[in-house]
């Protein structure tokens, strides 16, 4: 019996709403319902480089290489079941933990710390949530950092340290199963969100586009000053608005045109109309600004 350690990223997804399907539907058609999600995030995960390595009932197990792919597949996961139709006005909906650490490989099992806590981590998500641990997230690259959230933390069996959990966002390409999308017309009016630094312009317009600011090279816009952090603040567009979030030490500072400066720690904030961005100190105290327009 072959036994080695080895570092991965484990993953649960749990099919949410399982139960009460049985309970209206029946085993057949229930089974027939689960198995196609199952299906689904089956696809979705490998095509992401994740390795299926087993599926429980309304669970499924997969390994990744890295934070960064599983992040990218869960979030394909949350997608693909999304696409699925409604049974009977049961919609379907996912909960996904993933942690990354050392487990143990014994012949096509993996076992271990990191594998338990992943299992407590799908526990502890919502329908369309994806939860990992505050390690995990320091792991992951500037820009899937963006879309992570503190959420609360837990009693680590074993652990003298609380775990700190947090949440990846992550959006769908279309929210409804049955909505065609957009008129054409509707598509090319899309409000677009205009940025301007120095002699740099970025257009961001489509609703999982996301802007990360700040100091570190990979991020989209890069402001190398003193007072910015390697991972700013980042700008996403939620559904009909473009929401700053500040990931920094010293504070984002926000001007929108006719209204007083606002700090922003750790705090999101819908943008609109046109202003100004200063990272890290008041925007009179800076010339690293960085204007916006909603238009």
């Amino acid at each position: 019996m072959e036994e080695r350690s080895r570092q991965t990223t484990v993953l649960f997804a749990d099919v949410s709403g399982s139960t009460s399907l049985y309970e209206t539907e029946g085993d057949a058609a229930a089974l027939d319902a689960i198995g196609l999600c199952i299906g689904r995030l089956s696809q979705a995960a490998e095509s992401t480089g994740g390795r299926v390595l087993k599926t429980m009932g309304d669970e499924v197990m997969v390994l990744f290489p890295t934070p960064d792919a599983a992040a990218n597949g869960a979030s394909e996961m949350h997608a693909a079941v999304a696409t699925l139709p409604p049974v009977n006005g049961t919609k379907l909906g996912v909960r996904i933990g993933f942690h990354c650490g050392p487990v143990i490989q014994r012949d096509n099992d993996v076992f271990g710390d990191t594998v338990n806590l992943a299992a407590r981590l799908v526990d502890q998500a919502q329908k369309g949530q994806i939860v990992t641990s505050r390690e995990t997230v320091q792991q992951l690259s500037p820009a899937l950092r963006a879309t992570s959230r503190s959420l609360y933390s837990i009693t680590i069996k074993g652990k003298a340290d609380r775990g700190e959990l947090c949440e990846i966002e992550w959006r769908p390409v279309s929210e409804a199963t049955n909505d065609p999308g957009p008129r054409p017309e509707a598509r090319s009016a899309a409000a677009a969100l205009r940025l301007s630094y120095r002699d740099l312009q970025l257009v961001r317009r489509r609703q999982n586009d996301l802007v990360v600011i700040g100091r570190d090279a990979s991020c989209g816009l890069v402001i190398a000053g003193q007072n910015v952090s390697r991972l700013h603040c980042s700008i996403a567009r939620r559904d009909d608005r473009f929401v700053l979030r500040d990931h920094s030490t010293n504070g984002t500072f926000v001007t929108v045109d006719g209204d007083a400066e606002i700090q922003l720690q750790g705090e999101d904030m819908p943008l609109r109309t046109h202003g100004w961005l200063a990272l890290g100190e008041p925007r009179a105290d800076t010339a690293e600004v960085v204007a916006y327009s909603i238009d």
